[in-house]
């Protein structure tokens, strides 16, 4: 694969095989999985369709209802079109209905997740023009269908005003035999009538892969003992003018800032596979959100948090499968005050399994997590301490 990325430092039109390759490397494995039809001399498309199935089980139903609850749900359930237009330009646009079924909401409309263009100049110059994964977080950036544990983190690895997801454009693109990786957006960021100024919002990130290279821009959370891998990462986020501390008056302008470091391992072994990850984030609005902000800005403008997880596979087949351990340690610190306590600040821990049938593509999975808050809230079972048990199936085509 170094070959690959040393040939692609001319300017040179890549092959036909080397650009869906390469495109192959940039999305979700499980976009390239499906039937793919060829157009012309140089164009494909390729259909894909991914679907999480998950049943959980919370000790609080709502933030009203201290009573239990048992959820079966579609976490994920999207259709995807991956392509060349030529060479140089591919495309990629996925919809989806996630969560649908979700606490009775059934029947859930159909969007546009990502629907992006790329265009691929040099290994060390691409381009991404759409809506797309915000460049800011390592785990927002992990295939939600390529994680090491059930799932992200709820809110830690998310951007307040981009979520996962921002409409723009982004410059990227690898160094030094793909080891050095930047990149650069300029997306919209928090928009609308609440917003002081309507700014852009500017990310940066880099990382460096000491061992095997980590050269897409999308990573992994597990390479399931297939490549060796130790990268650290870091990137900051800014948007000017994204609030009035003071909505009522229009005054006392915010801006937002935010930062992350973060490192991930995957070692393999003759006695099993071995990964680690960590993060450490800070998201900054200058305590807004404590003050008279609007009533849109979010709990999490001004957040600081870490995670950290681990996952260990057996080194043998257990059945007919692969069996990975998996545990998460998260703590959020949200700083945000209702009168004079915090009542969001709140631990993550979690342990399960996955039980790989056919790598990622088709796979069991299991998670039991205790959530527990420094302040519980007095009358909101949501903002009280509580177990989760989340058992799911995943299927890639």
């Amino acid at each position: 694969m170094k070959k690959l990325f040393q040939a692609h430092q001319s300017v040179k039109p890549l092959s036909r095989a080397c650009a869906i390759s390469l495109l192959a490397g940039f999305f979700p494995l499980s976009a390239m999985a499906g039937p793919t039809i060829a157009f012309g001399e140089q164009g494909s498309l390729t259909l894909g369709y991914s679907l999480q199935g998950w049943l959980q089980q919370k000790s609080f139903t709502s933030p009203t209802d201290s009573g239990s609850s048992t959820d079966a749900f579609l976490r994920r359930n999207r259709l995807t079109f991956t392509g060349q237009y030529n060479d140089y330009v591919g495309f990629y646009a996925q919809i989806e209905a996630g969560n649908d079924s979700k606490i009775g909401d059934d029947n859930k409309s159909i969007y546009y997740r990502d629907a992006y263009v790329t265009l691929d100049y040099r290994d060390d110059l691409r381009f991404i023009v759409g809506r797309f994964k915000n460049t800011f977080s390592r785990e927002n950036l992990e295939a939600c269908l390529e994680p090491l544990t059930m799932d992200r983190a709820e809110v830690l690895s998310y951007t307040p005003f981009g979520g996962s997801r921002d409409t723009g454009l982004a410059i990227w693109g690898n160094l030094m035999d793909a080891k050095f990786q930047y990149r650069l957006m300029i997306a919209d960021g928090r928009e609308g009538e609440e917003v002081a100024k309507d700014n852009p919002r500017l990310t940066a990130r880099v990382h460096y892969s000491f061992w095997e290279p980590e050269f897409n821009y999308g990573y992994l959370g597990t390479y399931l003992g297939t490549q060796k891998v130790l990268t650290i990462g870091a990137a900051v986020d800014k948007q000017d003018g994204v609030a009035y501390a003071n909505y009522p008056s229009r005054s006392d302008i915010k801006d937002y800032s935010a930062w992350t470091v973060d490192a991930f391992m995957e070692l393999p072994t003759a006695s099993g596979v071995y990964t680690v990850s960590a993060a450490v984030f800070e998201y900054d609005t200058g305590d807004a959100f404590s003050q008279t902000s609007d009533p849109a800005l979010t709990v999490n403008s001004d957040l600081k948090g870490y995670y950290v997880k681990a996952g260990y596979m057996l080194p043998n087949k257990v059945g007919s499968g692969r069996l990975q351990f998996f545990a998460r340690h998260e703590s959020s610190d949200y700083g945000a005050k209702t009168g004079n306590v915090e009542y969001f600040d709140q631990t993550w821990d979690g342990i399960g399994a996955n039980y790989y049938l056919d790598g990622q593509k088709l796979k069991i999975s299991f998670e039991y997590a205790n959530v527990s808050f420094d302040n519980e809230h007095p009358t909101n079972p949501a903002l009280q301490d509580y177990n989760q048990a989340t058992l799911g199936l995943q299927l890639q085509f």
